[in-house]
């Protein structure tokens, strides 16, 4: 039986998008946040554009990814193949809901290691000052998509599955809100590669408490579930639904 390794072929990856590469195998994502190459926000570049940017022996990150395939052949989630209703659902359940869980969690626990290390470590007061922005920014931008975007979405799905018409969106075109998004999207990016810059790629220092420890791995984690909510809008939704309104409208 062929495995997905032997599929991949080195000439047609090094040509290939890393938005591209991580939609075929979403498991290629943690090489790329390994390697800190931006697979959502900028995942338009060619793996080897974006390797050579960043200084990156290519055949090094393509033997890394070649064991991805090897070890986690099989995918959890084909999110590719999903109707764009269920992945949006999708996203909402797992994406919106945790955004809007961690939240206040996160803001806690900075208030807190300030308190206790601000003095000593200004890199905190910092990364305390700019996950407020971040967060506020994406509580706004997650309303948007759920009372705007998402609705339209589905409404168009709804309309090609029904084969029925469907009127043309007060904004004009799908296109319009989904630059605003992909905008919004570039910005929280931007600001949590302050934050892992600021915190030493989520190092906790010696003089760190167990809260300052518990709160680096909180970043980390809500950093990669951005990564990956992001992905899935921009590299997956969005130009499927401009796709669609296309053929609808």
């Amino acid at each position: 039986m062929n495995t997905q390794a032997a599929q991949i072929n080195f000439d047609e990856y090094r040509n290939k998008t890393l938005a591209e590469i991580v939609t075929d195998n979403y498991h290629t994502s943690a090489v790329f946040d390994k390697y800190n190459l931006d697979f959502c926000c900028k995942g338009n570049k060619s793996f080897e554009k974006a390797c050579n940017e960043k200084g990156l022996e290519l055949n090094t990150v393509f033997a890394e990814l070649e064991r991805v395939y090897n070890v986690g052949a099989s995918k959890d989630h084909n999110y590719d193949e999903w109707e764009l209703d269920f992945l949006i659902e999708y996203i909402i359940n797992n994406h919106h809901k945790y955004v809007s869980k961690m939240i206040p969690v996160i803001a806690e626990h900075c208030n807190k290691v300030v308190a206790a290390h601000g003095n000593d470590h200004p890199e905190m007061n910092k990364i305390a000052e700019i996950f407020p922005v971040i967060y506020k920014d994406l509580k706004q931008h997650m309303l948007k998509e759920e009372q705007i975007l998402f609705p339209f979405i589905i409404q168009v799905v709804n309309a090609k599955k029904n084969n029925s018409e469907t009127e043309r969106p007060y904004f004009g075109s799908v296109q319009n809100p989904i630059r605003m998004m992909e905008a919004e999207h570039e910005h929280a990016g931007n600001g949590f590669q302050d934050i892992k810059h600021l915190s030493n790629n989520y190092s906790v220092p010696e003089d760190g408490c167990e809260t300052c420890a518990v709160l680096y791995k909180e970043l980390k984690e809500f950093e990669e579930d951005l990564h990956k909510h992001i992905h899935l809008e921009n590299n997956i939704l969005f130009p499927k639904a401009i796709e669609l309104e296309n053929e609808m409208l």
